[in-house]
């Protein structure tokens, strides 16, 4: 999909396997739709809703590969033809706003999988069915959530798409603005700082970061919501805090931060642990601890067994490369050796 036009791509033929032709999908649907079509209401909604929540705690834990197939045949073999179906607006409107989180978890899978342009492509396309979805059913937190993973995709490319990072983040606040529970708007808030940081603005990546922060420290007494963005919880955020940190150059911060991430707030998934350890090694070298990022590379690669997002191995394969420069050290050489076993078992 061509990057600089991929929200206007979303629209039209592009969702046409899914029935959603164009913004009145809805209403015309319901006005026009065969009275032999299938009959669609709240118990197809609470299967998609059962499945998203299934698929993605399974992905969670081990990486969006293991589950994503299954996650598009549902989609396709489910979803689809119940959105072909026969329902009443409010059904259609929550039928949509469930496919929508169904297409996200996919993308958020094929991002997961693997960083080839292959992998990319279907990671947009459907976090770019996700928002056209949201936005048609006229939910504003999942609308920002999928504009957040096209966000989170464009930074993970790098800087040529800083520009994109920032114009995506500046949208998913737009819908945000909507939103009362603070988890959801701290998400987006954070999301907008790593974009700007990307982008070399540290004015703007500040003000962020300081507004995310505002947010998540209301959340103590806040019962979570059922979305993704609502369960962005304070260890969550203290890990992209800090990634965003590091990006700044603020190093001792973000150690700072992604250490609390760990160690206060107990991260539960091993795909996330996995994650926040890769990046919390690399810091430790940075500031020329080299015992410290053993210490935690050794825990990275315990955390790793069965988990295989293509972050993981991208932290491995750094690990691998940097622990090079000290052939002497022996405990290096024995963890330089079972990252290389890692990479070769999920290559």
């Amino acid at each position: 999909m061509d990057r600089r036009n991929f929200l206007t791509a979303s629209g039209g033929t592009a969702l046409s396997f899914l029935g959603v032709p164009d913004a009145d999908a809805v209403t015309r649907r319901v006005a026009t739709v065969s009275p032999t079509a299938v009959r669609v209401g709240q118990g197809e909604v609470d299967a998609i809703k059962t499945m998203v929540k299934t698929l993605g705690d399974s992905a969670a834990e081990y990486g969006g590969g293991h589950v994503k197939h299954l996650a598009v045949r549902y989609l396709t073999d489910n979803a689809g033809p119940w959105l072909q179906g026969r329902y009443t607006e409010t059904a259609g409107r929550a039928l949509y706003a469930a496919t929508s989180q169904l297409a996200h978890v996919i993308g958020w899978m094929a991002q997961d999988e693997g960083d080839d342009k292959r992998h990319q492509a279907l990671a947009r396309h459907y976090y770019a069915h996700a928002y056209r979805l949201a936005d048609e059913a006229g939910e504003p937190e999942l609308a920002a959530t999928a504009l957040r993973g096209l966000t989170v995709h464009a930074i993970n490319l790098g800087a040529r798409y800083r520009a994109e990072a920032i114009a995506l983040a500046e949208k998913s606040m737009g819908y945000a603005k909507h939103l009362t529970d603070p988890r959801a708007v701290a998400y987006y808030q954070s999301t907008l700082a790593d974009a700007a940081a990307l982008d070399g603005d540290h004015r703007l990546a500040t003000k962020a970061l300081s507004a995310s922060q505002t947010q998540i420290e209301r959340t103590a007494t806040a019962p979570p919501g059922d979305s993704w963005a609502s369960h962005f919880s304070i260890g969550r955020w203290a890990y992209a805090s800090g990634m965003t940190l590091a990006k700044m150059g603020d190093l001792p911060s973000a150690r700072e931060h992604l250490h609390e991430a760990l160690d206060r707030y107990g991260l539960d998934r091993r795909r996330t642990r996995a994650s926040v350890l890769g990046h919390l090694g690399e810091i430790h070298l940075r500031q020329g601890d080299l015992d410290g990022a053993l210490a935690v590379w050794e825990q990275f690669l315990d955390c790793t067994d069965g988990v295989q997002p293509v972050r993981v191995r991208d932290a491995a394969e750094d690990l691998r490369v940097r622990l090079a420069r000290y052939p002497d050290d022996t405990q290096a050489r024995e963890l330089s050796g079972r990252a290389g076993r890692l990479l070769a078992s999920t290559g």
